[in-house]
This record gives C-alpha cells, structure tokens and sequence, in this order.
C-alpha cells in the first residue's frame, strides 16, 4: 500500500479526500503526523502556494505529498479575492467579514459572474505535478443557506439555483472545484500504479 501525505488538518477535505484515492493508496492527514509545523502560504497564486506546502511537509516529513489552494475569482473586480480569499477582509477576518466585503465592492455591479479554482500540487518519487479544478458560477446580492464553509452563501454554480450552502455536502462535493481536482489527481495516481 502506497502512502502519501496530504498537508491538510481539516478532517473533513481529508475524509472527501480520501473517498476518491485509488485502492491501495493510503492517505494520512497532518494530525496522524503529529505535524503541527506552521506551513508558509507567502505565494502571489494559488499554484505557488500549493507547491510551497507541499514541497515544505514533503520536507520535513520525507513522504510523498500534496497540498491544494483555492480560491475565489470574481470577474468583476478582476479575479478578486484569488489567492487571497482566506485573508480577504484582513489577517484576524473571518468568513462573514470576507463575504460582506465582497458583497460591498459588489454593491451596483452587474457582472456577478465567478468561479472557484482549486490546484493541487503532488510530488511523488521526486516529481512535481499540477492538478486543478473549476466551478463556475455566480455571486448572489445576499447570503442563502447555512450549510457549506467560507464563501458558499454566496456562490450559486453553474446549472443550479441554489447556493453550495444550500445544496448540501452530497450536491455540493460531486461537483465542485475541489472534487474536481481531487477526481484528476486520483486518476493520476490510478495509472501510476505498478
């Protein structure tokens, strides 16, 4: 069974994670580590940050790793938040003081159009390889639902009329930007299977 370390604590990327690796591969989050390392996200794009986790836990772990990145890109205030959706109404904000700040440079904008993008950086025996996945959609005038994390209030996908907090995990996990990646990194380490 090959082992690989995805550099992730939430347990629940982890367990989505998981569900989707090819037989016969094992995959260990941080916390079965004991990894409490603080992992430097200091990148200007989301496959910079990606690779530079990955490449700082394959380190000082000595597995094979990946680690992903996503973020939000609204068209109209040119790809913003982006790499920065995380920290996007400051350092100490959290996820409803990002969501009011992009609700407010919103505000009068008729252009809501926006994706989710997600990389994910493998290195495996030594090589670096890019994964990446897209939801496309668009940005509501308020928030709807009470499921989901971070920006899915507000974010109704393409072919949807509900936003990824109201379409639940199930909905929401087959067809995001995240599962999307996940699905072409399995797929990758499906045929690099002895």
């Amino acid at each position: 069974m090959k082992k690989i370390v995805f550099a992730t604590h939430n347990a629940h990327k982890l367990k989505e994670v998981r569900t989707m690796m090819p037989a016969g591969t094992k995959v260990a989050g941080l916390d079965d580590l004991h990894f409490s390392d603080d992992i430097p996200e200091t990148s200007d794009t989301l496959e910079g940050n990606a690779l530079q986790k990955a490449r700082f836990v394959r380190d000082a772990v000595g597995y094979d790793c990946f680690a992903d990145d996503t973020g939000l890109e609204v068209a109209a205030l040119d790809g913003r938040p982006g790499v920065h959706s995380a920290r996007y109404a400051g350092d100490t904000c959290n996820s409803l003081a990002n969501i009011r700040k992009l609700l407010g440079e919103l505000s009068g904008k008729t252009d809501r159009s926006a994706r989710f993008r997600t990389v994910i950086a493998l290195i495996l025996d030594g090589q670096e390889y890019f994964f990446d996945g897209i939801a496309d959609g668009h940005i509501t005038d308020t928030l709807r639902g009470s499921g989901g994390f971070g920006y899915d209030s507000v974010f109704v996908p393409a072919h949807y009329e509900q936003t990824f907090a109201e379409l639940g995990d199930g909905v929401k996990n087959a067809i995001s930007h995240r599962a999307r990646a996940v699905a072409k990194l399995a797929g990758f380490l499906s045929q690099r299977k002895d």
